[in-house]
């Protein structure tokens, strides 16, 4: 008898399970809007969600650990005329984060590492220059500031949100709405499908489609019947894409291989709620103790869960073929440099002893940067004009310094005049 020879992986067993109900955030009134965005980003910091906003367009952006029931006054980022279709963190920069709208512009907005006491509603640039809605957005994976927007005129605009200026503008490539537009992993070329139903492959600096019209597949995979969009996020560290339906209540996944037939099912993760939506962690965010290799931020219609997928093993040392070393936050290149031509990988990090985020920062370019401006809405303390500018974390945190000498100094102050009134009480007496 011929015996079949198994695939070897040592991703074959990963599986998925959703964390407890401690660990979800409650009571998110999640957007209804029908757009086939995934409606919900996540850093290792921050998980924003697109929501039910009367009058406009609005966000949530809750601190990763705030987890439990969400305060239906907490504050929202909010300046948009219209729904609010699209939302994507800035690679580089844990504290910015980027919005489309339908009401044709994009916002970028710096998020305190504070809770803010009132909605945000100034952002620190808007992009204007489309002439229909927004629905798209992507930051390139390397160069510094550099953010990309499609929209319902069927143009691709790539800024420089550092200074507000439109570097290229791709206007006569895709004859109909643009579905989906993804970076390559040096930010050289861009992968768009179109309602024409055609993938094309575009070099954006010289303007030009370098392929398209796949004559056939490298590989086909059959799915069953989905209510919606399926949703792909793929992880270069373990060459695992998942494919999330949305409306559907399963995350399919594969791993994709350099040889025939290229495409190998993995298993499914199933639940009995659909999603509305999804968040993917970024590598550098997960927990590398519990050989987490994905994370996901599943949107229900009223919470965001939390779904975590585990290589099951047993040793408690780090697992270096699971953790390679990946993108971290630091860019490769400027603005300027990758416009001109240059193009760089990212600059990698260890997830050897796990990854802390850095404290907030603001984005530094070459040129007179915009987002410095003007600070994240919040406490504010007057200066004079010679005063140096601090930030509003750093006001903050001296508030506080103040507030606990304050109160020493009337402690000190009570027991003084307490031991006085004894001493009064005591000359009191002997007089008597």
């Amino acid at each position: 008898m011929s015996r079949r020879v198994v695939r070897q992986s040592k991703f074959r067993h990963v599986f998925g399970q959703a964390a407890k109900a401690d660990q979800a955030y409650e009571d998110i009134r999640v957007s209804k809007v029908t757009w086939d965005s995934s409606f919900c980003a996540v850093n290792p910091k921050f998980l924003a969600v697109i929501v039910e906003a009367g009058g406009g367009g609005a966000f949530i952006v809750l601190p990763l650990a705030k987890t439990g029931r969400v305060d239906k006054n907490h504050p929202l980022v909010t300046g948009h005329t219209a729904p609010v279709l699209d939302i994507d963190w800035c690679p580089h920069n844990d504290n910015v984060i980027a919005s489309a709208s339908d009401d044709t512009t994009v916002m970028v907005w710096q998020i305190p590492d504070y809770t803010p006491m009132r909605n945000i509603t100034e952002p620190i640039i808007t992009l204007e220059g489309h002439s229909k809605r927004v629905g798209i957005l992507s930051w390139h994976p390397t160069a510094r500031n550099v953010l990309l927007s499609a929209g319902g005129d069927n143009v691709i605009i790539i800024w420089n949100v550092g200074t507000g200026e439109v570097l290229l503008s791709l206007d006569d490539m895709h004859p109909d709405i643009i579905h989906s537009v993804c970076w390559n992993r040096n930010g050289s070329l861009l992968a768009t499908t179109c309602k024409d139903k055609t993938l094309r492959i575009v070099d954006p600096r010289k303007g030009q489609v370098v392929a398209n019209n796949f004559e056939e597949p490298v590989a086909l995979q059959e799915m069953d019947t989905s209510n919606g969009v399926l949703l792909p996020f793929y992880d270069p560290d373990s060459s695992i894409i998942y494919l999330c339906g949305k409306g559907d209540s399963s995350i399919r996944y594969f791993e994709i291989t350099d040889e025939a037939p290229f495409v190998h099912y993995l298993n499914t993760f199933s639940s009995k709620e659909p999603q509305r939506g999804m968040g993917f962690m970024p590598k550098r965010g997960l927990d590398v103790s519990k050989c987490e290799i994905a994370r996901f931020y599943k949107l229900h219609e009223r919470k965001c869960e939390p779904i975590i997928m585990t290589v099951p093993r047993k040793s408690d040392l780090f697992q270096d073929d699971l953790y390679p070393d990946t993108p971290g936050p630091e860019p490769a290149l400027e603005a300027d440099e990758w416009l001109s031509g240059q193009d760089a990988d990212p600059v990698l990090i260890s997830l050897r002893d796990g990854y802390v985020p850095p404290k907030h920062r603001e984005l530094r370019v070459t040129k007179r940067n915009i987002l410095d401006a003007r600070p994240p809405s919040g406490p504010r303390r007057s200066q004079s004009a010679s005063d140096a500018p601090l930030s509003q974390q750093h006001t903050l945190e001296a508030l506080l310094q103040e507030i606990k000498a304050l109160r020493e100094q009337v402690q000190s102050q009570e027991q003084r005049i307490t031991a006085l009134e004894n001493m009064l009480c005591e000359l009191v007496d002997g007089t008597d």
